[in-house]
């Protein structure tokens, strides 16, 4: 798929008002940051009162994408050319990322940046550059092998 086939300017606008709501409606209402690996990690802290908004949070999200895959199944069409023990590597390689960083792209990008917090944007710069020498290195060190 090319560049211009990809680009989506009204859909991707829409989704990023709809996050921003999202995230300020629980921000505003419950005095919660929504950063999903913080929200999923909650969970198993079992705190009482804590878990039953965490849990909703997260259906939440899945019963949306399920709710969209009936309109737009192609819009869940995915090719992943690495292997299955690279995708292993890389989802643990983000979530100890995610405890060392102290959240994740959603927190910190998300919210942080929209609550002007220098440590979020510190944070968000240092997983964007991150990920750009990661892609380098295994696209063009590795030659994409993993």
């Amino acid at each position: 798929m090319s560049t211009m086939e990809s680009f989506t300017p009204i859909a991707s606008t829409i989704g990023g008002l709809l996050i921003g709501t999202a995230a300020a409606g629980l921000l505003l209402f419950h005095g919660r940051i929504a950063g999903i690996s913080g929200i999923a990690g909650g969970i198993f802290r079992r705190e009482a009162g804590d878990i039953s908004w965490r849990v909703m949070f997260l259906v939440g999200l899945f019963a949306a994408g399920a709710a969209w895959s009936l309109f737009y199944p192609q819009d869940y069409v995915v090719e992943i050319s690495r292997s299955t023990p690279a995708l292993i590597v890389a989802g643990l390689a983000v979530g100890i990322g995610t405890q060392l960083g102290s959240g994740c792209t959603s927190g910190h990008g998300v919210c942080g940046i929209g609550r002007l917090s220098k440590r979020s944007t510190v944070a968000t710069v240092s997983f964007m550059i991150t990920a750009a020498l990661t892609v380098f290195v295994v696209n063009e060190v590795l030659g994409g092998s993993i």
